[in-house]
Parts: structure tokens; sequence; C-alpha cells
């Protein structure tokens, strides 16, 4: 890993709040707006920028916008301000430590990240010797209030070029919209994503019976500590099993590999507390067998873009859950916004060293909180 000394002189921490084009909803909440925290670190005349993007509530992880806010001003922050940092990897070992809030971590450990791309006068690509390469992109679809809303979701966007379709499920929501998503489109590349929802004892029949649909994969059946129950329905299925939630960590991916609780993993960078802990885990899983894609929870641009500085890497063999910016959101506070090519790859401009540049006059228009901390 390349050097370059770094002493933070200020941090700016934004709340930001955009609103979603329509409501993300899955098995067990729903958000209409998109709250993150941008991470400002400025050193000499750069400005590195990350993002930490909970959800809002509660209902998919323990973190939220305010705890999230609460680490960062309370602790990671004025901690960051003390230190001189050789380089990123060494900064998101020290991060490590701090066992919750990963959110938090993500966020200001990109901004590092960025920063040191920054003055090095490099690539996040190139830092993480990411092969260039195109990148597919695949289409997530929420939960609906009815069958006929969901279909015509699914004909809105999939003709902008999405690479495969993912629909949220839950029992009660399953079979119906999978047999009327077969019947509609045909035999497109289709997963399924529970997000928990399920447990194997009440929801055995149920969910063998989802071998029925071709399926590229069953995302996150079960609840994220019932590892040794997503082995046991491994067993039980033709379909290959995906670990989302129960992919948190390193830790628990050792003990994903030795139960053999699933044969995918979607490695988010929030969720994993960071853009190094999402390539170890990569680097694992691939070592292993495992195959991986790169989830997202959804995030703006920001934390996307880094994101995808990772997406080349050899063990990422699917489309990648993060779609154009206009998918979710009305706006973002990059530029150029995230785009999907007409055969559903995503689009950016190799001409640049950084994937995006942060439009400040967005980034204001959308503040709804501000706090500034100086060396």
């Amino acid at each position: 890993m390349r050097e370059t000394e770094i002493k933070i002189e200020c941090a700016v921490l934004r709340r930001v709040s955009v609103p979603m084009r329509e409501p993300f909803r899955i098995s067990n909440g729903v958000v209409h707006e998109k709250e993150s925290i941008i991470v400002e670190l400025h050193s000499d005349s750069f400005i590195g920028y990350g993002e930490a993007s909970p959800m809002s509530g509660s209902f998919y992880s323990v973190e939220t916008p305010e705890t999230t806010w609460q680490a960062l001003t309370q602790g990671l922050v004025p901690d960051i301000l003390t230190r001189t940092i050789q380089n990123p990897v060494e900064y998101a070992n020290v991060l490590d430590a701090y066992i919750k809030e990963p959110f938090a971590r993500a966020g200001i450990e990109g901004a590092v990240w960025d920063l040191t791309a920054k003055k090095l006068g490099t690539s996040l690509n190139e830092l993480f010797r990411a092969p260039k390469g195109r990148i597919a992109s695949g289409l997530a679809i929420g939960i609906y209030d009815s069958i006929d809303k969901l279909l015509a979701a699914i004909a809105r966007y999939l003709p902008d070029g999405y690479q495969r379709l993912k629909i949220k499920i839950a029992p009660g929501w399953d079979i119906e919209p999978l047999t009327a998503v077969r019947k509609r489109f045909g035999n497109i590349p289709l997963m399924v994503d529970a997000n928990a929802a399920y447990n194997l004892r009440e929801h055995r029949e149920i969910l063998r019976s989802l071998d029925a649909f071709d399926l590229m994969m069953i995302e996150q059946p079960l609840a994220a500590g019932a590892l040794s129950d997503m082995a046991e329905l491994a067993s039980l299925l033709r379909t290959p099993l995906c670990a989302d939630e129960s992919a948190d960590s390193l830790t628990a991916l050792e003990e994903i590999i030795r139960l053999k609780a699933a044969s995918i993993i979607n490695i988010k960078v929030q969720r994993v507390g960071g853009l190094w802990n999402a390539k170890r885990m990569h680097d694992r899983a691939h070592q292993t067998g495992l195959q991986c894609w790169l989830g997202t929870m959804p995030e703006l641009g920001i934390a996307s873009t880094q994101a995808l500085s990772l997406a080349t890497l050899p063990g990422f063999v699917y489309p990648t859950d993060i779609e154009a910016s206009s998918r979710w959101f009305v706006d973002d506070i990059i530029r150029p916004l995230i785009q999907i090519s007409n055969d559903g790859f995503i689009v950016s401009d190799d001409s640049s060293p950084m994937p995006f540049s942060v439009d400040r006059q967005k980034l204001k228009r959308y503040t709804i909180e501000t706090k500034e901390f100086r060396a």
C-alpha cells in the first residue's frame, strides 16, 4: 500500500435527507426518504468524502442515523483529529477496535480512502488493485400493495437494461408474486430476498417450494444468527442460498464457511464496517470458492461509487444491486449521476482519477444538520 502522511485539519459532518422516488419496502419495514451522513475530512488543500448510510428506523439494524451521528460526533471524528495516518489500511485496522456502529466506521474510513487517493493522484480502484472492467447492474424491486403494482414497477424499470431482477419476499408474499413474475416476464434471471423473514420450522415447505421457480439464489431466508438452520435448508434445496445479514464480519464469514450455510455472499460495505473489511471478506470468500456480489442499502452516490471500486475484483461474479441514481432517488449529491447503459452496465467516466465529484450546491440543499470540528 502506497503511503502519504495525512493529518486531518478539519472535519465536517453533514446529515442529509434526499426524497425517494418511491418507498423502499422490505419484509420488516419501509422508508420514504434517504438519510445519510456525509463525512468531509480536510488535509492540506484536499477534501476526502465518505458516507455513513444506515437505514432510517431500527427495522434493518440496531444502527440508525441517530446512533451513527452520535458515534461520529462523540467518538470517531474527535479521535481522527488526534492521529497522523500513514495509509488507510492502518486506519481501517484501528477502526476495527470499534466493534459496533459499522456504518459510522464505513463513512469515516471512506473519507480516508478518498483523501488518500486524491493526495496520491490515483483512484480507489488502483489502491485496491481492482482490474478495469465493466460492472453489471441488477434491478431490485421492493414489496408492493398488490401484484399489479409489483408487475407495473418491474415493467417500468426492467427495460432500462438491468441484467437480473431481484424481488423482495416475505411470508404471505412469495409464491403468488413469483408465479405472476414468471408468467409475465418468462425465464429472466431472477432471485429473491427475504431479509431474514422466514423461520425454518414454520416455513420449511414454503421455502422448499421456491425450487420450482428456477431462481439464481434465495437471499437471507432465515434470521442472521440462524446459521445452523441455514445449513440445513441449503441441504434441502437445489436453489443456492445467499448470506446477507448473516455476513456482517470476517468472523461471521468463517462460521458460514464452516457450516456450509451459504454458497453465495452479498457483501455490503456499510454493513461490514468499511471498504477494507469488504475487500478482506471478498478475498476470503473467493479463496474458499464462495461466490460474491456487491450489495447496497441503497446508499447515495458517494458510498455507491466508492463501493463500485471493489466490484471488478474476481470474486464478484453476480450483478451488483447498485442501480442508476434516478432509480431510487429524486436527486443525488454527486456528479455525474450513476447511470446504466442499455445493456445493463454501470456507466462511469474513466477519464477522471476519481469516478465522481461532490456537487456542493446539492449537498447544501439536502443538508438538515451540520457539525464542524477542528484539530
